[in-house]
């Protein structure tokens, strides 16, 4: 996984999994790798990924059975699409609305 250095790479790991359970690749209740198995697979630290594993699970995308391991949550995907809509509102079309409106043009430019 190659990082961007302007987003923290915890972030970025918590975003990887999503992306991983929208694809399809992870689904409802699939076991994911431990933080250390993770972690030395992407050449990161413990830390970094335990503090990945704690974004996931403060989202309700992953929960963990203790003593077991981490699991993908039965409406993680439904959450993800959720979050990733809201974001996308809030924050990019009010961006590409801007542009629009500076250039000139509409939404009709997106027709075909």
């Amino acid at each position: 996984m190659n990082f961007n250095a302007e987003k923290p790479i915890y972030l970025q790991i918590a975003d990887a999994v999503c992306a991983r359970v929208l694809s399809g690749e992870l689904k409802a209740e699939d076991r994911i790798q431990s933080v250390r198995e993770y972690g030395a697979e992407l050449g990161v630290t413990p830390n970094t990924m335990a503090r990945s594993y704690e974004k996931l699970t403060a989202d309700g995308v992953i929960y963990n059975k203790r003593g077991i391991g981490y699991f993908i949550a039965p409406d993680a995907r439904g959450l993800i699409l959720q979050r990733m809509k809201s974001d996308f509102l809030e924050r990019e079309v009010p961006e590409i609305r801007g542009k629009l409106k500076l250039l000139g043009l509409d939404y009709t430019v997106f027709k075909d």
